[in-house]
């Protein structure tokens, strides 16, 4: 081909596809066939639209003509739909702009694609089968974008109700913890300098000074066993204190840490230091002070999260309460899909009749087989050495046609 020995070149897409190099002296690529994937149409092209084409460069003005050979009124039509939707699939892929999670590239078989009925509707010329996968896509591609917004507007309706939920229970803390500030800034007490007396009150114990408070916590907190359970040690400004011993699992050892608690009028527990008591005396003495400091920012905290929550409820409320704004496209198409079905059912009853009426033809008698005398003659000549074959009676069966 290169040399110009060779004027035409027959060959299959494997035979003459990637690796072949005779793109020299080619000026025509001329496809007798659709093939079934894209890349084999490119690759077939690509024997000829490359670089080392010195033919088309020097007298073609750089062009190869592709010429496409395909019958008007038969499956080529379907084949060519199919390599359209493939290629529009290859593009939207690699350009990342889908507009849909799926795709259907069309199949050729009695569960998902075209039916035999409709294949002879297509060699028989009638072009409505075409507009009838027309609007089979279409349909489709409106059934699957109102199931993204049926599945969309459910999503953000269970994200409503979760926001509200939590916004709710933000709510009863907010109100539980505010009642737990007024009582606390009620009761506290200062010294004359300013600071806040710690009047730590411990059952069984009779001093108040911190460091017998904290000797004592820190007692509590090594031999205290409540098993799980918060049981009450003492009070701080009418607010209970608790211990709470939990069992944690450390180098295949039960480990038993003992925590603290401030619980306030709404039920709620403060703590300080995730509950853990200080080896300190004095700082131990005021941990549970130190608790009660922290509903402040605790309230300020479950404030500021149900404003943020809130910025995003008037947006999700418009999406819960919008309408599919297709619905009656697709109804519209919908119909226009039965009366298809009807007219292409209308044009198949002549073919079904004709076919009919070839299988009612009736079979020719048969009639006693002959043997000519000079046959009859050489068999008893040879005996049962001699068959005398002849071919079935009747009309050939008509099987049907490989496509």
């Amino acid at each position: 081909m290169n040399e110009g020995k060779i004027r035409v070149l027959f060959g299959s897409t494997e035979m003459l596809g990637t690796g072949v190099n005779a793109q020299k002296r080619c000026v025509a690529v001329h496809h007798l066939d659709a093939p079934w994937r894209p890349s084999d149409l490119e690759q077939r092209d690509g024997r000829a639209i490359r670089k080392g084409n010195e033919v088309a460069k020097l007298f073609a003005g750089n062009k190869v003509d592709v010429v496409i050979y395909a019958v008007e009124k038969s499956l080529d039509a379907y084949k060519f739909g199919l390599l359209h939707n493939k290629q529009l699939f290859i593009r939207q892929l690699k350009n990342n702009n889908m507009g849909c999670r799926t795709i259907d590239e069309g199949s050729m078989d009695e569960k998902s694609g075209m039916n035999f009925s409709e294949y002879v509707a297509i060699l028989s010329g009638n072009t409505e089968l075409l507009e009838k996968a027309r609007l089979e896509k279409k349909i489709a591609s409106l059934e699957s974008e109102r199931q993204a917004f049926v599945r969309g507007k459910s999503s953000t309706r269970y994200k409503l109700e979760g926001i509200m939920q939590t916004v709710e229970t933000n709510k009863g803390f907010i109100a539980r913890i505010s009642k737990d500030v007024e009582a606390f800034n009620a009761r506290v007490q200062t010294a004359p300098d300013g600071t806040r007396i710690n009047p730590v009150k411990l059952d069984g114990l009779t001093a108040t000074d911190p460091v017998s408070v904290g000797k004592k916590l820190n007692e509590i907190a090594d031999k205290a066993r409540t098993h799980g359970l918060s049981e009450p040690i003492g009070s701080l400004y009418g607010f209970t204190l608790l211990v709470k011993s939990e069992t944690t699992v450390k180098d295949g050892f039960d480990l038993v840490q003992n925590r603290f608690f401030v619980k306030g009028e709404g039920e709620i527990l403060y703590n300080y230091n995730h509950g853990h008591m200080a080896s300190d005396p004095k700082t131990a003495a005021a941990n549970f002070l130190n608790a009660l400091d922290t509903m402040p920012a605790l309230l300020d905290k479950y404030k500021t999260d149900n404003e943020k929550l809130m910025k995003d409820v008037p947006t999700l409320k418009e999406v819960v309460e919008s309408v599919w704004k297709k619905e009656d496209e697709l109804k519209g198409l919908k119909g226009d899909m039965t009366e298809m079905e009807r007219k292409i059912a209308a044009s198949l009853k002549p073919i079904e009749q004709s076919v009919g009426i070839m299988a009612g033809v009736p079979k020719e008698e048969e009639k006693p087989f002959q043997i000519p005398d000079r046959l009859q003659a050489v068999k008893e000549v040879m005996g049962e050495r001699f068959i005398i074959g002849r071919p079935a009676a009747g009309v050939p069966e008509r099987k049907g046609i490989k496509i």
